[in-house]
């Protein structure tokens, strides 16, 4: 009973479109306490138990003529390492491409909830998870960069790059600032955040629509009940793709902006 209650409840008694309060529902789990457990962090917390059991099974049976499992992990694996950090990092890509196949499949797997029936909302969705993603990208980059030039030095290469006349830095170097420290966490947060969040809301559209049509619309217009399911199931198919999309992305960002840190402007 406490675990259906984190599920979304669909009735057909009329139309109710989705709402900003999909995104706040009540706690089921140790309500009134710091430990209340709502049906976003509980999705959280099955998309983060699922990802770390398929890690463990497929290292721990590892075999020299893979399985169809173990073929797909090494597959998405050597994705990561060759086509973001390889790619992004070069010859620094064994450094940071632990952290990178973190994000990715952390993203990843948070994502595509939204679309697994009984959970039906991506752990990603509200800001939470996306900022604390971000969080780690931001202090990633500036370590890395930290690492490989000094304090000294990579905080003047990233607010005073070379080859710039003197008399500009006082209007370039308050630039890089804000774009390098302050609009580099904000995007990766409010990018992933908004395709989650209008992905939610398009699919419970469809299919509530569909619910309506179907049971409650008159006679005449049942008919569009076929319209908003085939949309729905096309929505689905397309947010497996933004859900994949969107952790490639964030991935890809996160390289991109290490790649920045440790190399001299």
């Amino acid at each position: 009973m406490l675990v259906s209650s984190a599920l979304p409840a669909v009735t057909a008694t009329a139309f109710n479109p989705p709402s900003i309060d999909e995104f706040f529902p009540d706690a089921f789990w140790f309500t009134g306490t710091p430990f209340a457990i709502n049906r976003i962090l509980f999705v959280r917390i099955i998309a983060t138990l699922v990802l770390v059991l398929i890690l463990a099974i497929s290292s721990r049976r590892v075999r020299l003529v893979p399985s169809r499992g173990q073929s797909m992990m090494e597959m998405s694996l050597g994705f990561i390492r060759t086509n973001i950090a390889e790619e992004i990092l070069g010859g620094n890509a064994r450094k940071y491409v632990g952290l990178i196949t973190t994000i990715f499949l952390g993203v990843f797997f948070m994502n595509i909830s939204g679309i697994i029936p009984g959970l039906q909302i991506a752990g990603t969705s509200i800001i939470g998870m996306p900022l604390i993603y971000a969080v780690v990208a931001y202090v990633a980059f500036i370590v890395a960069g930290v690492k490989e030039q000094g304090w000294g030095g990579y905080f003047h290469s990233s607010l005073f790059p070379a080859g710039v006349p003197k008399a500009l830095y006082i209007l370039l170097t308050p630039i890089e600032f804000f774009s390098t420290f302050i609009i580099r966490p904000f995007t990766l947060t409010i990018r992933l955040l908004a395709n989650m969040i209008s992905g939610h809301l398009l699919l419970v559209l469809c299919y509530v629509g569909t619910s309506f049509f179907f049971f409650e619309a008159a006679a005449k217009i049942k008919v569009l009940g076929v319209l908003t399911l085939g949309l729905g199931f096309a929505f689905v198919l397309f947010e497996i793709f933004v859900a994949a999309l969107q952790a490639y992305i964030f991935a890809l960002l996160t390289a991109v902006y290490i790649d920045l840190s440790i190399s001299e402007h």
